[in-house]
């Protein structure tokens, strides 16, 4: 069909005729196709990137120099070859100065020192990620061999480096250098990434020979190389052809033309190669080449839409209409081309073009490529002259790629094309949803999607829409549209259920709605047999999603052995950068399942396994879960380590957002009151636990819930002396965990209540295998001491007991709870104490007893004072003769066990800010006083306890129990 001309065409310089305006192309044949559809037989499965998109092929292998017309340059193969002794080669030069081809050209020679591995970059190359991955790629494509271990990134936007390094230690190992040839290296601009590469070359050691072909300077620090003689540079000025070279393209070229010609082309072009291509192609229609080349005479820019106006001009138009309309693509398949034009013969035209030099190179797998400038001049005509074709050319690129496999590119060509119902189904249908929620490529796809109009109302949009209200925790909003949707989803629309039970899961989750996932999971479990069954292999992040989040709403309502289930299968998703986070996350919440079974030990072991995969994985540590910290922070406790605790607790909220999952909210609340009580601040505790009820949860609640807060908030009155209260903390609260029995019990053993039923059930869970570790070890301690008040004979046996259940984990907060009864009866059973010196030094006795007849009101265990003797040893003497009692390690106390003043309240305050090793200034910040002011207190509490400094004030303080709530 020929061209009409409908606009002027403003890329013709005047003189020339202009490029012609492009008809329209008979509609598409069918509706974009669902995901099975069928397409071409081709290779088996690429490899993904992090966010999912398959890997390009054709990026990872060097293009193929055309036969016909390529000129083969021998005095820069020998440059190159001289060159790729040094670790770093830069061939630069602008566009057109057939830089890529010359490199292909010595790779496909084998004039190099060793495999190679090619990289074409592109700009979305930036993220680390995406580079690093690509990179990988590139050498096991190029060199092979490359073990599984070196790892692969899971996150676009970051690399762990230990990656680098085991790719480093691999390319060390190989007994030739290794050669990376990066192509279009301009379009790395990111100084991380920069750096990292050059950590590459200097932890490879000249291993690695790096080739970067590109139109400018990289960000590498060229300057090191250069002093270091480390670099090889091939620039501008030798790239440019030379007359003789000049004339040997034309020649290819079939223009034998005499030395006039060639030097009025040399002159006018300096050398610039493609530009001796394009002219070459443009006179070979001339009536006279010569007298055609010899009026060459132009600027760079008028030339450009020159020389595209004579190409345009000499090409039949058929090529004319196919190189317009194929401009908008980076990448063309020949049936692609047909599809824009609606004739077949695109193969045809792009094979001659590619034979002819025509700026279009074929690719190894059936693609062709456009050259980036020559596309580019097209894509501007295009738009100057037809407009109104662009969008509707993008739709039917759209339809095509869609139905062969390449949903990402046509879902971008279609949100370019404004076409936002077609863009949201080819995510649906394509079970890609859960890309928008899994976080690896969310923040592309919102973005995208926040430009959907909201007068949009197709069923797949509306699920799209539902779902990015969840990723800004909307989950009200998301709610609201799915039930306005779902009963308009047709039936057999397997794709349109699946992303509405993704929708209503997500909701659950942040909502901890148990109705809302049970729900979801019916739903689920009715679609499970039309689920396509590659889709684990194409999208694992879907199902893995879904499985994630019910397990988070069933633990939050406390249904553990359900939400292990759920979670298990999260964790036993397929391997893929997609299901990193979520693989780790519920790797995490197993852990604090565990941890709520009374298995810290066990927890800290899953917590572990879950870093170990996401190392693998290369996930960042600012994207693994809150959970994980949570987890590691009420394993320290158990510990007796608030100081690894509280650190735990900070990275659980340092440098992320806050998370509005109720999981994490109320795990982060009852961790910290926990602490708070470790630290002897049960007042305190209490009202984070109100805080966290009131503001944290306030829309949020479940019987768990209540049951965790009200159980912390049980111990936290124990703490402070107040059994009755720690009592009516539990009333009207369900409690089924067994640790929260073991402190409802310890609360009625403390208020002298239902003594009987409340051992008969401690008995229960000791017995009981399912019980933890730490449960059972709380159990068996309020058996001995409720033994030892009634001088039942079995009360050592039960403390023995207690301290082998807790001894392979160390778990010491048990026994710093019961602090002032286990210091009595250890001090009973020495030979315990000794075999147990993992305890706290201040629970166990001192090394030797000192003699009854120096201290015969020495008191119990406690270190109190005991009667007016014990008073008036306060002397010098008396404190040297104490210390040297309990040996050389112990710490300083007053002879009597007690302080000459007691403490004031700001007093004891600031001495337990010291316990947990804040400096003076930190002190000062957290109570809101000076500095000096924390100084004079300080003076004082040594002065009053007798002690040098602040350390030992801690230490003498702790072991006088003036640190213990009031």
């Amino acid at each position: 069909m020929p061209y009409t001309r409908a606009a002027p065409a403003p890329l013709a310089p005047a003189g020339h005729a202009a490029p012609p305006v492009l008809p329209p192309a008979p509609a598409p044949a069918s509706p974009v196709p669902t995901a099975g559809a069928d397409a071409p037989a081709g290779p088996p499965a690429p490899a993904r990137l992090p966010n999912g998109d398959p890997m390009l092929a054709t990026r990872v292998r060097p293009p193929h120099p055309p036969a016909a017309a390529f000129l083969h340059r021998d005095r820069l193969l020998g440059r190159l070859d001289a060159a790729a002794l040094r670790p770093v080669t830069l061939v630069n030069g602008p566009a057109g100065a057939g830089k890529t081809l010359l490199v292909a050209d010595w790779l496909a020679r084998g004039r190099l020192p060793g495999p190679a591995g090619w990289l074409t970059l592109e700009p979305s190359d930036n993220q680390p990620g995406t580079f690093w991955a690509y990179v990988r790629e590139a050498l096991q494509t190029g060199v092979a061999g490359l073990p599984a271990e070196v790892g692969a990134p899971a996150r676009a936007e970051h690399v762990e480096p230990s990656l680098l390094l085991r790719l480093a230690a691999w390319i060390n190992a190989r007994p030739r250098p290794t050669v990376l040839v990066l192509d279009e290296c301009e379009h790395l601009d990111n100084l991380r990434l920069a750096e990292q590469l050059h950590d590459l070359v200097r932890h490879t050691d000249g291993r690695l020979r790096l080739v970067l072909v590109g139109r400018s300077e990289p960000l590498l620090p060229l300057h090191r190389y250069r002093a270091a003689g480390e670099l090889a540079e091939i620039r501008a000025g030798e790239l440019a052809l030379n007359r003789a070279e000049t004339a040997a393209v034309l020649e290819r070229h079939g223009l034998r033309v005499g030395p006039a010609a060639v030097g009025a082309v040399h002159h006018a072009l300096s050398g610039w190669t493609a530009g001796v291509r394009l002219l070459a192609l443009a006179a070979q229609e001339a009536d006279d080449p010569e007298a055609y080349l010899g009026r060459i005479d132009a600027g760079p820019t008028a030339l450009s839409d020159f020389l595209l106006a004579e190409v345009l001009r000499t090409q039949p138009a058929p090529t004319q209409d196919l190189l317009l309309r194929c401009s908008l693509l980076g990448r063309v398949h020949p049936d692609l081309a047909d599809a824009l034009t609606g004739r077949r013969d695109g193969r045809r035209i792009l094979d001659r073009l590619h034979q002819d030099n025509a700026f279009t190179d074929a690719l190894p797998d059936g693609w062709y490529r456009l050259h980036p400038m020559f596309a580019g001049i097209l894509r501007l005509h295009l738009r100057a002259a037809a407009p109104e074709r662009v969008d509707e050319l993008r739709v039917r690129a759209a339809h095509w790629l869609a139905g062969h496999g390449q949903y990402r590119a046509a879902l971008d060509h279609a949100a370019e094309a404004g076409a936002w119902a077609l863009a949201a189904r080819l995510l649906v249908d394509e079970f890609a949803l859960g890309e928008l929620l899994a976080g690896r490529d969310a923040t592309r796809l919102c973005a995208l999607f926040a430009r959907m109009p909201p007068t949009e109302h197709s069923p797949a949009a509306e699920l799209v829409r539902a779902a990015v209200h969840l990723t800004r925790d909307e989950a009200a909003s998301a709610l609201t549209i799915l039930e306005h949707v779902e009963p308009l989803l047709p039936a057999d629309r397997t794709a349109l259920q699946l992303a509405a039970v993704l929708v209503r899961t997500g909701a659950a989750r942040l909502l901890g709605s148990a109705p809302l996932a049970d729900r979801a999971a019916r739903r689920a479990g009715e679609l499970e047999h039309r689920v396509p069954a590659d889709l684990p292999e194409r999208h694992p992040e879907l199902l893995t999603l879904m499985a994630a989040d019910l397990g988070s709403t069933l633990l939050w309502h406390g249904r553990l052995d359900e939400a292990c289930r759920a979670l298990e299968r999260a964790a036993r998703a397929p391997v893929s950068p997609t299901t990193a986070r979520l693989r780790h996350d519920a790797l995490c919440r197993l852990a604090l399942v565990d941890h709520l079974r009374g298995w810290p030990g066990r927890a800290e072991r899953r917590v572990r396994q879950a870093d170990e995969e996401a190392d693998r994985s290369s996930l960042p540590p600012e994207s693994r879960t809150e959970v994980r910290d949570l987890v590691l922070a009420a394993t320290a406790l158990e510990r007796d380590e608030p100081a690894e605790a509280g650190a735990a607790l900070h990275r659980t909220t340092g440098g992320r957002a806050p998370d509005h999952d109720p999981v994490v909210t109320l795990g982060t609340g009852v961790v910290r009151a926990g602490l708070l009580l470790a630290q002897g601040r049960p007042d305190s505790a209490l009202r984070l636990l109100d805080e966290t009820r009131r503001h944290g949860l306030a829309d949020r609640t479940s019987d768990w819930s209540r049951e965790r807060l009200a159980v912390t908030a049980c111990a936290a009155h124990l703490a402070a002396g107040r059994p009755a209260a720690a009592v009516a903390a539990l009333d009207d609260v369900p409690l089924r965990a067994p640790d929260s029995l073991v402190v409802a019990a310890r609360a009625r053993l403390a208020a002298g209540r239902d003594e009987q039923d409340t051992l008969a059930g401690l008995r229960a869970l000791r017995d009981d295998p399912a019980v933890g570790s730490a449960t059972r070890t709380r159990a068996l301690l309020l058996l001995a001491q409720a033994a030892a008040e009634h001088d039942g004979p079995d009360s050592a046996r039960l403390l023995a007991e207690a301290l082998a259940a807790a001894e392979p984990e160390r778990l010491r907060r048990p026994f710093r709870e019961s602090a002032p009864w286990v210091r009595r009866r250890l001090r009973a059973l020495p030979h315990l104490a000794r075999a147990h010196g993992w305890l706290p030094a201040d629970l166990r006795p001192p090394a030797r007893d000192p003699a009854p007849e120096r201290r015969p009101d020495a008191g119990t265990a406690t270190g109190t004072a005991a009667g007016p003797t014990a008073r008036a040893a306060t002397g010098p003497s008396a404190r040297t003769t104490a210390r040297a009692a309990t040996g050389p390690t112990a710490e300083p106390l007053p002879a009597a066990g007690a302080p000459v003043e007691p403490l004031t309240g700001r007093e004891r305050e600031i001495l337990l800010c010291a316990a947990r090793l804040l400096s003076t200034q930190e002190i000062a910040d957290e109570l809101y006083v000076s500095p000096n002011t924390v100084k004079t207190h300080l003076k004082s509490v040594n002065r009053k306890l007798r002690t040098a400094n602040r350390r030992d004030a801690v230490r003498t303080a702790t072991r006088l129990r003036l640190l213990d709530a009031p």
